[in-house]
């Protein structure tokens, strides 16, 4: 509903920005929130099951978001769409935040955070807390993070334009990204039940190793020129390769921080991991492929570097599948 820079010059960016930024905040702690409902209240067999149901609103916004887009571009002609038929999907959302405030209206505190406050130990400035005593767990859930959020930026909003360099028509690649979404849902309950059974650790890095080497036929496939073989490569990277460790990062970074500092050191580390790669990944992509003159070999190197980065973080973190969370 802003105005354009035609209307009002610099400030359309401006003020875009600063609401995106109150936007990254409100989510910072929606999302803490969310995952520590499901994880906190998960039995120990099941938590890693359980974390990765909120984890769907990632793929299922893509999929939802996707749907709307393809249809505003069915019912608008180009022009048109071009003009303001691309903001139906936006406004369109305002619908899921009724629904989502309802029902946190509804919703009691989870277990392990009124154990902490009938024992008194809840943290007066937890943040401060965090910095000063949890700055080590911070640094692992921000480097897990670099891996998750890096990578579904590439796929999800670098891959669109990259795509359409090649002349693919837009709306069948949403509609492979739409695919590889839906199907990505089964796949991020999938590998949330496996690490119940071999742990996270295992699962998460595993993940990591294989979009390592996935980015690079990724890339190639991407810039073959066929459509079907760049949708396949969509649909493998949300349907296979992102939900391997997408789907534990919540669970991961929940089971790394005591319970009277929880949600803020989780949600400070997702935060953060996203705030440095995760928005900025399709720019980096971009700027990669200008500097090396259209060659994808940086940015498979650049999401290489995220993998490797991530590995190395999760590799610290404390092994607690199948064990109780506030012990």
């Amino acid at each position: 509903m802003l105005p354009d820079y035609a209307a009002i010059g610099v400030g359309a960016p401006i003020l875009l920005t600063l609401l995106r930024l109150v936007q990254g905040l409100a989510l910072g702690g929606e999302w803490g929130g969310g995952l520590l409902l499901a994880v906190e209240y998960a039995p120990k067999n099941r938590r890693g099951f359980y974390g990765a149901v909120p984890q769907l609103g990632a793929l299922l916004g893509l999929a939802l978001g996707n749907i709307v887009t393809i249809g505003a571009r069915a019912v608008f002609p180009e022009e048109a769409f071009t003009s303001f038929g691309w903001r139906i999907p936006f406004l369109l959302s305002g619908v899921l935040l009724v629904v989502g405030l309802w029902i946190r209206a509804r919703i009691d505190e989870t277990p392990s955070f009124r154990k902490v406050r009938a024992e008194g130990t809840t943290q007066k400035l937890p943040i401060a807390t965090v910095l000063k005593h949890h700055w080590r767990e911070v640094l692992i859930s921000t480097g897990a993070k670099f891996v998750e959020t890096s990578t579904f930026f590439i796929f999800a909003t670098f891959s669109l334009s990259y795509a359409a360099s090649f002349g693919y028509d837009f709306g069948a690649v949403l509609a492979f990204v739409l695919v590889g979404a839906i199907i990505g849902i089964g796949g991020m309950l999938f590998y949330g039940a496996l690490s119940d059974r071999i742990g996270r650790k295992k699962v998460f890095l595993g993940g990591s190793i294989a979009v390592a080497i996935f980015i690079f036929p990724y890339m190639a496939m991407l810039s073959s020129g066929n459509l079907w073989v760049a949708g396949a490569a969509i649909v493998i990277s949300f349907a296979v390769i992102w939900p391997s460790y997408g789907s534990l990062i919540g669970t991961v970074l929940a089971e790394n921080f005591a319970p009277e500092i929880r949600y803020t050191g989780a949600s400070l580390g997702y935060q953060v991991g996203a705030a440095i790669v995760g928005g900025p990944a399709p720019l980096i992509a971009t700027a990669l492929l200008a500097a090396f003159m259209g060659s994808w070999i940086p940015v498979a190197l650049f999401v290489v570097f995220c993998a490797i980065i991530g590995f190395i973080s999760v590799a610290f973190v404390k092994v607690r599948h199948n064990e109780e969370l506030d012990v």
